[in-house]
């Protein structure tokens, strides 16, 4: 819509600067200028109220993707200093993307997703030169789907500045319209004409634009209504600005009178009002059924009946609703059979829009001729003519219907299964039936317990127990949704009518294929598991790299440039932890322990708790008093003694200032608290968890119970102070982690759906007891979530309804909640060599010892292990010498190995 009224309002500009010579002249002038402006708001408001307001993000040329795009550059423009190298970064590696997909191009033109991706790219870098040549090569080997179009040609109206110009759009989208049926792209050149209209020839562009767009995509089901109404209002608006009166149809105030009308109950009144009603909205197929409808149900005068019929199919013929009404009213007043017969071929030619419309047709043919027939009798016409429709309707669908559509519209086989049930019940036909159903089954219909219980109640009602058995059997074997029930009614059939032996082979069998069934689902789940692990370590790590990129740039600017002097150099001694790499003060730092663990962790903290603030100074006197603060500070050691009566805080924000004074009125509400003591790393950085010392211990078991209390935006996590040394066994996660048939597993679920949604979901199948939406460490939803029923039947019961399940635009998948075990790593034990530091048992791979693990540290520094490593079942090896190499304790710093030195 913004190109319209952009183009027409720069038209009158350029009149008013050219200026009229005479009256007349300047009269026109403004009678032209008026009318484009009645006529682009006339078609921006037909096209508003037919799309909605998702056109007018559409005709802005900004998707959602796009627009989170923009939004961040905006971020990043109003804040340079902190995110400019987040952005340089990312220019850099587009720039290498980008060159690495010409590339690949340049060796195979024929990767469509390397053009894709090249495309994107080039426009969020802004490379409009190239991301058009990128486009036209693309547009030269492949068809371009209608969201590539519509992007290119909103970013050529954006450039648009001439007439020139716009005969290149005009040529685009000529283009365009080729590949494919493309509603969306023909009313957008529609609109785009609109905006030409005062150049010569301009109105008759835009007529010829609609006309052709009418003829390509005008009878679309969905889209083909926002063509005829733009189309229509476009009309209109000429008509107005040409100062004569029309009226657009008023659908609305129609179906209130005939509402109106309905109730006083006049026939002669009701059936003027929908003439008049028709007169204006004769491509309303709604309007023409409520009509039909009427006439059906209380006048049921034949001629006026069919005659309403009839001309209802001729204006909205592409409505099969329609033609189903008009072969039942032919066949409610006794037309001949020959009459109806050719009305059904017309319906056949009508050109419906959906594969389904061919089946709903053919289902109301053949139900008029089973209807026909005298199942008295042993063999008829009409029986024979009923068998051929059904064999004839299986080969339409399968050639006519599915070559044009790609499906045949009924992959349930209902028509089969219909004549099925007629073989079955009413011609005493089992053996065709059979026959009909195997064909059932071989279509890909044998993995739905539902398709077998149906043939096994056909079996069941008209045939005998041994082929039910038969049936069941195959059926417990095929079916792959919820093989459980097949199971059930099997076992059930055998205890009431089967023998010891049919219950013996009935119970292995359902025992053997359940087995099976359920190891599939466990790997499946480990596997969804697995993924959903590997995507939350991924997002994780970058999270921690930007962090601390963010942390290094930040340092360097307070620290500003550093002066090396004479002073440094005396700094710069062994044992200066200060002047370590910072590639190593990071790994340092971050070997800290897991939440819950409490192996003696000494902090640096200050008289609250906490590192104290230093002011900025020059970098050396800065490291100096760095040094004796360090010094100075007094170590705080955990008193593990105290562990029954203090929490373990953790997943706290690494930004929050002063964590013992915010925290401190938290958990006051749970009882006294005798010391809050906050863990910072060596630079003094918060590192996000802290110990919680109450006086009492109900005060710290209440204190478990804010678990996962929000605190600045994330879930706080509350856990038992247990020495996990000593407890190796204790967990710390409360979820059971075996097969729970009351409890169902959902995923796929939208990030947006709250838990009020899901549950009111979740209740119309059982009584819900609990329902948990899992997040990560952030609080933010994860698309998954556990609903746990007061019993298994209605948990099984709101997995075959909810299942496949749509919401918010989001396919969700249930299932029975089957976790796979959590498998904690194995940490080394570390060991303390004789007089030397701490050391890792060495682990070697598969094949032993390999080149990449030979101690580097010379022999003189060398010493023998304290005791032999163990491994998992027994004793390891001992090796001849243990070779603590530097590759093996990656966490000693400068210091350790000066130690080391000196001690030697």
């Amino acid at each position: 819509m913004a190109t319209a009224a952009e183009t027409s309002a720069s038209e009158p500009e350029a009149e008013s600067k050219a200026g009229p010579k005479a009256d007349g002249e300047e009269d026109e002038v403004k009678a032209a200028r008026t009318r484009r402006k009645v006529l682009s708001r006339a078609v921006a408001a037909a096209t508003y109220k037919t799309m909605g307001p998702a056109w007018d993000q559409q005709e802005e040329g900004v998707s959602e993707s796009d627009g989170d795009e923009y939004a961040m550059a905006s971020s990043a423009e109003s804040s340079p200093g902190e995110y400019e190298w987040e952005y340089d970064e990312e220019e850099e590696k587009n720039q290498l993307e980008i060159e690495r997909l010409e590339e690949q191009l340049s060796i195979n033109v024929y990767d469509y997703n390397c053009h894709v991706d090249l495309i994107r790219l080039l426009r969020l870098e802004g490379e409009l030169t190239k991301v058009r040549m990128a486009r036209q090569k693309m547009s030269e080997i492949f068809p371009l789907t209608e969201e590539l179009w519509l992007e290119w040609l909103h970013d050529e109206i954006s450039m648009a500045q001439d007439g020139l110009d716009r005969e290149h759009v005009y040529d685009l989208f000529e283009k365009a319209v080729k590949d494919y049926i493309c509603p969306n792209i023909w009313l957008e050149y529609g609109q785009y004409s609109v905006g030409g209209i005062g150049q010569k020839g301009g109105l008759e562009k835009v007529r010829s634009v609609f006309e052709r767009a009418l003829s390509s995509v005008g009878l679309h089901m969905t889209k083909g209504l926002a063509l005829w109404e733009a189309y229509r209002e476009f009309e209109s608006a000429i008509v107005e600005a040409a100062r004569l009166q029309a009226e657009a149809p008023r659908l609305a105030e129609y179906q209130a009178y005939i509402d109106f009308e309905m109730k006083i109950g006049d026939p002669a009144r009701i059936q003027l009002i929908f003439e008049r009603a028709l007169v204006e909205n004769c491509l309303v197929p709604d309007l023409w059924i409520r009509y039909s409808q009427y006439l059906d149900r209380q006048l049921k005068v034949k001629d006026l009946v069919l005659s309403v019929h009839n001309r209802a199919i001729r204006n909205c013929p592409w409505t099969v609703a329609l033609w189903s009404r008009y072969l039942l009213a032919m066949e409610r007043h006794g037309v001949d059979h020959q009459v109806i017969s050719v009305t059904f071929e017309k319906a056949l030619n009508a050109g419906f829009i959906q594969a389904t419309d061919y089946v709903e047709i053919w289902q109301a043919y053949l139900d008029y001729l089973r209807r026909r027939v005298d199942f008295k009798q042993d063999s008829s016409k009409e029986l024979e003519e009923l068998r051929a429709a059904f064999t004839r309707a299986l080969e339409y669908l399968k050639q006519e219907v599915e070559e044009r559509f790609n499906e045949s519209g009924d992959p349930s086989c209902v028509i089969m299964q219909n004549w099925a049930r007629i073989e079955a019940r009413l011609c005493n036909n089992m053996q065709k039936a059979r026959e009909l159903w195997d064909s059932i089954m071989t279509r890909g219909n044998a993995k739905y317990a539902n398709m077998w219980l149906e043939y096994y109640n056909l079996e069941r009602a008209h045939g005998d127990t041994q082929h039910c058995r038969k049936a069941l059997h195959r059926a417990v074997q095929c079916t792959s949704d919820y093989p459980e029930h097949v199971c059930e009614v099997l076992l059930t059939m055998e205890r009431t009518e089967g023998s010891l032996e049919d219950w013996d082979i009935a119970v292995q069998k359902t025992e053997t294929r359940l087995a099976r069934v359920n190891e599939q689902r466990m790997k499946a789940a480990e596997k969804e598991a697995a993924l959903v692990q590997q995507e939350e370590e991924k997002a994780e790590q970058r999270k921690r790299a930007r962090a601390e990129k963010k942390a290094l740039k930040k340092k360097k600017k307070i620290r500003g440039p550093e002066k090396r002097g004479a002073d440094e150099d005396d700094e710069k001694e062994w044992g200066d932890d200060e002047e370590e790499q910072p590639s190593k003060r990071r790994r340092v730092e971050n070997s800290i322990p897991a939440a819950g663990e409490t192996q003696n962790v000494e902090v640096a903290a200050g008289p609250a708790g906490k590192c104290a603030a230093v002011d900025v100074e020059p970098p050396s006197k800065q490291k100096e008093k760095a040094a004796s603060l360090k010094r100075d500070m007094p170590k705080v050691l955990h008193d593990s003694s105290k562990d029954s009566i203090t929490v373990f805080v953790s997943n706290l924000p690494y930004s929050m200032q002063e964590p013992d004074t915010k925290l401190r009125p938290l958990f006051e509400a749970c009882g006294e608290v005798v010391q809050i003591r906050p863990i910072f790393s060596n630079r003094g950085d918060f590192r996000g968890y802290c110990y919680v010392e109450f006086k009492e211990e109900k005060s710290a078991l209440q204190a478990l119970e804010m678990d996962r209390k929000s605190v600045e935006g994330r879930p706080m996590f509350v856990s038992p102070c247990v020495d996990k040394s000593k407890n190796p066994d204790f967990k710390v996660f409360r979820y059971s982690t075996s097969l729970e048939k009351h409890k169902l597993f959902i995923s796929g679920l939208p990030f947006s759906c709250t838990k009020e949604e899901l549950e009111e979901i979740c209740k119309a199948h059982g009584t819900v007891k609990d329902l948990r939406l899992v997040t990560n460490r952030a609080g933010k939803p994860k698309g998954l979530a556990y609903v746990e029923y007061e019993n298994e039947s209605q948990a099984s019961q709101a997995v075959m309804k909810m299942d496949g399940m749509t919401i918010k635009e989001n396919i969700i998948k249930v299932a029975i909640s089957n976790p796979p075990q959590r498998k904690v790593p194995e940490k080394p034990e570390t060991r303390k060599a004789p007089g030397g530091p701490m050391l890792l048992p060495q682990t070697y791979g598969a094949r032993g010892k390999g080149r990449t693990q030979l101690s580097l540290l010379p022999r003189a520094l060398q010493r023998p292990s304290a005791a032999a490593p163990q491994a998992e079942n027994g004793p390891a090896a001992a090796p001849a010498v243990a070779a603590p190499a530097a590759t093996e304790a990656p966490k000693m710093s400068n210091a350790d190995f000066a130690k080391l030195f000196l001690r030697k």
